[in-house]
């Protein structure tokens, strides 16, 4: 956890706070008993020094004093404050800090603040996560919360093992962030996925994954998050294959059955060309290592390059068949076949008079077919719209919805 050195300045920020109090509080009308005041004088003047150790041995003294005024323990619990939070004897600055808080009737408004803040990095110190969190939660409820504040709740929700808590806070600072444009921190979003895998909610990784890869788009975040995905899809090969084409995309298949399966696919699907590229990636990767898996697709690339040799004369006549065609499945299908070949614009143009005739067995497939082409011929905004157009089917549009997320990052 990265919060102990975030917060490792914020108690030398709370001692400087404590010596300005201190020349406030002798300045007015209170002032401490003599004997008090005796220990406390050559104490200040050892915390200007900074020599917190000799001060908390003065402080050590007087409190041992008996019959003190009210004003004399809140001295003290102000002197002992400062300079065990200085010697870094932090067991006892939780205990002065918070004597001092408390104590109302002498305890300047305008320095409860800082103070709180102070309270919060010693418990975290300390690991008191208890109180870490009282302090964290009085200083958000007090509006006086920093970023760093939030941060450490939430840090601290994880470390105690509460996990719908740690899920709530940086939550609720991620959806701030982004509110106010800026780009959530990577440590907050790995707070987020934690906790969801501790709570063993799949929903809940997903969406986290989401953020990661809308963030920070790195190919081992994709992996995570379309292994998942992939396995959600059971045996619906047109949204397997959708899924597939997008681990290509990103970089994100790489075990040799995938590669094979997403072959398949696209060859019954009607596009042997993309069922070679995907094929050839695969041997340029190394990822049919052992001999049956090479031969294997070895065999499965050579008909399938057969296959594309004996598809792609036809073309011209599927382009008049499906042109004649009272539905647009056939535009639809030559599209495919034109994407796997190279061949966006033309895949782009038989696509949309797919769309446009209507009758289509699936109208969220082709809508997400063309943002892909569209994406691939450099459309970026067209394929987000297209994207967008995916409807009906739930799996197919959070397909969508990711290649939108891999668009934006393109």
């Amino acid at each position: 956890m990265k919060a102990s050195v975030i917060w490792a300045t914020g108690v030398a920020a709370g001692i400087g706070l404590v010596l300005a109090s201190t020349a406030a509080v002798a300045a007015g009308k209170n002032t401490n008993s003599e004997k008090v005041a005796k220990l406390l004088q050559p104490a200040q003047e050892m915390l200007k020094a900074k020599n917190y150790v000799g001060a908390l041995g003065k402080v050590h003294e007087a409190q041992a004093l008996a019959d003190k005024t009210p004003f004399d323990q809140y001295t003290i619990d102000e002197f002992g404050c400062a300079a065990s939070a200085g010697a870094a004897n932090y067991a006892e600055a939780a205990k002065f800090c918070e004597a001092k808080l408390n104590d109302t009737a002498f305890m300047p408004e305008a320095e409860v603040p800082a103070l709180v803040r102070s309270l919060i990095t010693i418990n975290y110190q300390l690991k008191n996560y208890d109180k870490t969190i009282e302090f964290a939660q009085r200083a958000v409820k007090g509006g006086f919360a920093s970023e760093e504040t939030k941060a450490v709740l939430g840090q601290t929700y994880y470390l105690k093992g509460d996990w719908k808590d740690t899920l709530a806070t940086e939550n609720g600072i991620v959806d701030a962030e982004v509110k106010a444009g800026q780009v959530p921190k990577d440590q907050q979003l790995g707070l987020i996925l934690n906790s969801c895998i501790k709570l063993e909610d799949q929903a809940c990784q997903e969406r986290a994954l989401e953020k990661f890869v809308t963030y920070y788009p790195k190919p081992e975040y994709w992996t995570f998050l379309l292994q998942r995905v992939r396995a959600g899809t059971g045996s619906n090969d047109a949204v397997t294959l959708q899924v597939y084409r997008l681990m290509v995309d990103t970089d994100t298949l790489k075990d040799a059955s995938d590669y094979n399966e997403a072959a398949q696919l696209a060859l019954d699907a009607g596009s042997p060309g993309e069922a070679q590229k995907i094929l050839e990636k695969g041997f340029a990767a190394n990822v049919f290592s052992d001999q049956r898996s090479k031969d294997r697709n070895t065999r499965l690339l050579e008909s399938v390059k057969k296959n594309a040799a004996t598809d792609q004369p036809t073309l011209p006549k599927q382009e008049k068949d499906a042109d004649a065609a009272a539905t647009g499945g056939k535009n639809v299908a030559l599209g495919l076949a034109y994407y796997g070949y190279g061949q966006n614009d033309k895949a782009i143009d038989e696509i949309q008079k797919g769309i446009a005739k209507g009758g289509l067995k699936n109208d969220a497939d082709a809508h997400l077919l063309l943002g892909i082409v569209q994406l691939k011929a450099g459309h970026k905004d067209d394929a987000v719209k297209s994207f967008k157009a995916v409807k009906g089917d739930p799996t197919l549009e959070r397909v969508a919805n990711l290649w939108t997320l891999h668009a934006r990052a393109a």
